[in-house]
């Protein structure tokens, strides 16, 4: 029998995606102390026309200042966001000076905001124009760090994903991640998985895929649908900070952890990052992301539920560190 038919497949890769204004380095830290993700991607740092200064880089990915890595000692690759070839091109030489984990650019964005100035998702119309942002970008990064691009399936016709992923794969992206819908249909359901199967076909370079994913059973779904292993991704673990635990154990055959059994250890989580916010944002801006990251978290957990009716109504900081702290007093006398 051949050798190659005994092989055993590769692990499947579970990258951790970037949501704009709730996965930030904060939650990163903390997500990434418990899971084991391959890499993860920052939120997108905006290019225009100007060339940014090192500190506007380390400021979305303070990792940069430790080895590109999180706490966790997951790598971590910068994402940017524009739509000039030459401004990208040598905005990207200077990043690779910080020594990132990789450089991402970004075509998924579904953003208005984003889209009206001509970056993100909008790009997909215009093949020509993404060859050239990543063959400038491949040419000014020279190999010297990996350099990945992420898609959606076009503006409104799924007809251009071939043509606009090859382009991207042309131009010189090793690596593409697609989310399975597109720009006009934002985040509503379904992930249309079969086209990055479509995509996977036509492009000569790996294909992650990405979008609704929530559950282990929607893993195996999708990776039936799309024809790929590897995926990224998003507002599902954020809403399970252990999903990629009950990936692996699944994949390996051991018994998965119920959702109810893991409150005790998301319950720490939700401290963590609390305290990271705090460190880091002024207090009129912390208590939206904490909702933020409960509004999510009560799609599994019943406590989180409860958690979050009580402090929705909170405004100031001050009021929900009285709120934790009475949380963290009984959560430790639990587990004494």
């Amino acid at each position: 029998m051949n050798a190659q038919l005994l092989a055993p497949l590769p692990s499947p890769r579970f990258l951790l995606a970037p949501m704009e204004g709730m996965l930030d380095s904060r939650l990163r830290e903390v997500l990434t102390s418990v899971a084991q993700y391959d890499w993860c991607v920052t939120e997108f740092v905006r290019v225009t026309d100007t060339l940014l200064p090192h500190r506007s880089y380390r400021r979305v990915a303070p990792e940069l200042s430790f080895g590109a890595r999180t706490a966790g000692g997951v790598p971590v690759r910068v994402q940017l966001l524009g739509s000039d070839p030459g401004c990208l091109a040598e905005n990207a030489a200077r990043l690779v000076d910080l020594a990132p984990a990789g450089i991402d650019l970004n075509f998924g964005c579904p953003a208005p905001v984003v889209n009206r100035h001509g970056g993100g998702a909008v790009l997909l119309d215009t093949p020509q124009v993404l060859f050239r942002i990543v063959a400038a970008v491949a040419r000014a990064i020279g190999g010297r760090v990996p350099f990945t691009a992420k898609m959606r399936l076009g503006v409104r016709d799924k007809g251009r994903a071939i043509e606009a992923a090859l382009a991207l794969a042309d131009g010189g992206a090793e690596l593409l991640v697609v989310h399975g819908r597109t720009k006009e249909e934002a985040y509503r359901p379904p992930a249309h998985w079969e086209w990055i199967a479509r995509i996977a076909q036509a492009v000569h370079v790996p294909v992650v895929a990405n979008g609704e994913i929530w559950t282990v059973d929607d893993y195996l779904r999708c990776r039936a649908a799309s024809e790929r292993r590897d995926v990224m991704l998003g507002r599902g673990a954020v809403a399970d900070p252990f999903l990629v635990e009950r990936l692996r154990d699944r994949l390996a055959g051991r018994e998965i952890r119920s959702w109810s059994a893991d409150w005790p250890r998301v319950l720490p989580l939700i401290f963590a990052y609390w305290s990271c916010v705090r460190r880091d944002l002024e207090p009129r801006h912390t208590p939206g992301r904490l909702k933020q990251w409960l509004n999510l978290l009560r799609r599994n957990y019943p406590q989180a539920e409860v958690l979050f009716q009580q402090l929705k109504p909170l405004r100031e900081a001050s009021e929900i560190d009285r709120q934790l702290q009475a949380r963290t007093e009984v959560h430790s006398r639990c587990v004494a």
